[in-house]
């Protein structure tokens, strides 16, 4: 799962190692905050896949690392099975008009965005840990155990 940093200007996802080997990707990416425009949190991120696989790997319902080209777009697809996934739509960024990866933080990312934030990169996580808003975690259901006869 990619590690996601923040600080004012910038949102940094970091790539381990198998993660760059597969994406076929040396660095890690930068995207300036300015040219997010929306991010949104999605249980099937699979169906949110346009265009062809580029440089990069393909497993169907597995493993989706790399570029993804359309006739007009560029995406940059770093998904695992089918996990807890982000699409972060950009505007104005040189490389790619949109991002899909698997991360557990999807909440706090969107957290961390609302809010002012240090200058010097910081995890998402830990951003949201600190912030005066909650994170509402899921609702839990009821436990419905049967009455006593």
């Amino acid at each position: 799962m990619v590690t996601l940093l923040l600080d004012q200007t910038q949102l940094e996802v970091v790539l381990s190692p198998v993660e760059r080997a597969a994406s076929f990707r040396r660095e890690n990416l930068r995207i300036v905050r300015e040219t997010i425009v929306k991010v949104q949190l999605t249980d099937d991120p699979w169906t949110w896949l346009r265009g062809v696989p580029g440089p990069g790997t393909h497993l169907p319902g597995l493993l989706a690392a790399g570029t993804w080209k359309g006739a007009a777009t560029t995406d940059f697809v770093l998904l695992r099975r089918r996990r807890p996934s982000v699409v972060i739509d950009l505007e104005g960024d040189v490389e790619f008009q949109r991002l899909l990866f698997t991360t557990r933080n999807g909440l706090a990312l969107t957290q961390a965005l609302r809010l002012d934030v240090s200058e010097e990169l910081v995890d998402v996580a830990e951003i949201a840990q600190t912030a005066p808003i909650p994170v509402v975690r899921g609702r839990q259901r009821p436990v419905i155990r049967p009455r006593p006869a």
